[in-house]
């Protein structure tokens, strides 16, 4: 139940990266002014984990997602029915006030029921939703664009989600027992107190800040790329960034096996490695046909990157799990905020192939800095203890 809601979750989050061209159309403004229906969403979602995450540990991880999941169907109606920028805006940011419960508060609930050693594939499985949402969110986003209108892709992701608040209803009673956990939190200033004197927790949480803006906003533009540099339609560029979910998607599916071989370092270093050579074909090579099998393979890296971050977010506070999560969670989307903003302005003056590949660059230094940070603070037993 919880892998339907982060697939919803991602969806809506997504779902406008190939709708900017034609938005930009429609309503007649710049793609920089678009791209606000992103940001912004990226912005409230950032600044609303600091509500989160202590409701969470107060009221029930699982209800809150989904109370959640019913807010998220209305802001998407209220999205369908916008006649303007400015509306369709305000809607996107109701949207986002709900959605910001329930992908970390997801997380944060497999960290109160499952043991660290089995942690990192739980994580992998309940991520299956998200990479699915990324790959619908793209596709469907311009497919509908494409052919019903951009109204109907928000018509879609509200019935999807009041299907899932039904489905979440119906296991409450089952499954929020099982979430409870016996820590008594701390004061919610008391937690960020311990966070903001703790090297490693500042250190991980600029990680998180670092990668919202690097690939989360990258990704914001992939679309937009093929379609200004290859001339492609918006459903094929929305279908051909598809493939990021679905290289999610197939790490997720050999996640056990990845893990055991790679370990956490590996996980790291490769998966930044393997990101930044996929974007700098993406963003140099002269075939869009090579965006395919590339944005394949940025998924699949991402996720082995990723996976583990969220790993060790679910250890920032173990006493407060929803807490420390969703700390993670908003600094990873006030870091896609600003990439968006900045990226999409850069749009507008240089050519998107070095903005691209100079991104690419980036995520790799990244993946190996997490990874010599893994080795040097020896995680993984810390975890443990």
């Amino acid at each position: 139940m919880l892998s339907l809601a982060t697939f919803c979750s991602m969806a809506v989050q997504r779902i406008c990266d190939p709708m900017l061209p034609e938005l930009s159309r429609v309503f007649g403004t710049p793609i920089s002014e678009a791209s606000r229906v992103i940001s912004f969403f990226a912005i409230t979602y950032g600044l609303m984990q600091l509500f989160y995450g202590p409701v969470g540990d107060r009221f029930g991880k699982y209800r809150v997602v989904m109370l959640a999941t019913i807010g998220c169907s209305l802001g998407s109606l209220l999205s369908a029915l916008s006649a303007d920028l400015t509306l369709l805006i305000g809607a996107r940011i109701g949207t986002a006030l709900a959605a910001a419960a329930i992908i970390p508060l997801s997380l944060a609930w497999v960290g109160d029921a499952v043991h660290y050693e089995q942690r990192q594939e739980t994580l992998a499985r309940v991520g299956l939703g998200t990479m699915l949402g990324m790959t619908a969110g793209q596709l469907f986003g311009g497919l509908l664009t494409d052919t019903l209108g951009w109204r109907w892709a928000f018509v879609l992701m509200s019935i999807a989600f009041a299907a899932v608040s039904f489905l979440l209803y119906r296991q409450l009673k089952h499954l929020e027992p099982a979430a409870q956990h016996a820590h008594a939190p701390l004061g919610f200033f008391q937690q960020l107190k311990d966070v903001a004197r703790n090297p490693w927790a500042r250190t991980f949480l600029s990680l998180a800040l670092v990668e919202g803006a690097t690939v989360f906003g990258v990704l914001a533009m992939t679309a937009a790329h093929l379609h200004q540099i290859h001339h492609i339609s918006l459903t094929m560029a929305g279908g051909t960034t598809a493939f990021f979910g679905l290289g999610g998607m197939a790490y997720m599916a050999t996640a056990k096996i990845t893990i055991r071989r790679l370990g956490e370092v590996g996980l790291a270093r490769y998966g930044g490695i393997g990101f930044a050579a996929a974007f700098v074909v993406i963003a140099f090579s002269p075939w869009w046909q090579l965006a395919l099998p590339s944005c394949f393979v940025a998924g699949f890296s991402f996720a082995m990157f990723h996976n583990t971050m969220q790993a060790k977010a679910t250890q920032l506070l173990p006493k407060a799990r929803g807490t420390g999560v969703t700390l993670f969670a908003g600094f990873m989307f006030l870091g896609q905020s600003l990439g968006v903003l900045v990226l999409s302005e850069m749009f507008n003056h240089f050519n998107s192939q070095y903005i691209l590949g100079a991104d690419a660059l980036v995520v790799c230094a990244l993946g190996l800095f997490l990874s010599r940070a893994i080795v040097k603070r020896n995680a993984t037993k810390t975890d443990h203890a």
